[in-house]
């Protein structure tokens, strides 16, 4: 079992900065394959970045070259800067937690991005 808790949600201008961080709990962090997601209001769940245990980056083409995820697995914390943000990178931002069937998540923060 995997607990996940998601912080460094909030209100930012376009163009502005926000670091989330997401803290795990109750499993061995470092061979997890870490996420965020995000899902705005009508719209459905999306992935944003993927790490893997070995350190794999993965990113969706919205995000490519603003966004950087990375993990501490000292402190099994992971974290999305975000970077040059949009109105359109407005969501509720979920933490995942994947190794084989198992997939655990966060219960989200909200980031919303407008002037």
């Amino acid at each position: 079992q995997v607990q996940l808790v998601e912080s460094g949600g909030g209100l930012v201008q376009p163009g502005g900065s926000l670091r989330l961080s997401c803290a795990a709990s109750g499993s061995i962090f470092s061979i997890y394959t870490m996420g965020w997601y995000r899902q705005a209001s009508g719209n459905q769940r999306e992935l944003v970045a993927t790490i893997t245990s070995g350190g794999y980056t993965n990113y969706a083409d919205s995000v490519k070259g603003r966004f950087t995820i990375s993990r501490d697995n000292a402190k099994n914390t992971v974290y999305l800067q975000m970077n040059s943000l949009k109105p359109e990178d407005t969501a509720v931002y979920y933490c995942n937690a994947a190794l084989s069937i198992r997939v655990y998540w966060g219960q989200g923060t909200q980031v919303t991005v407008s002037s």
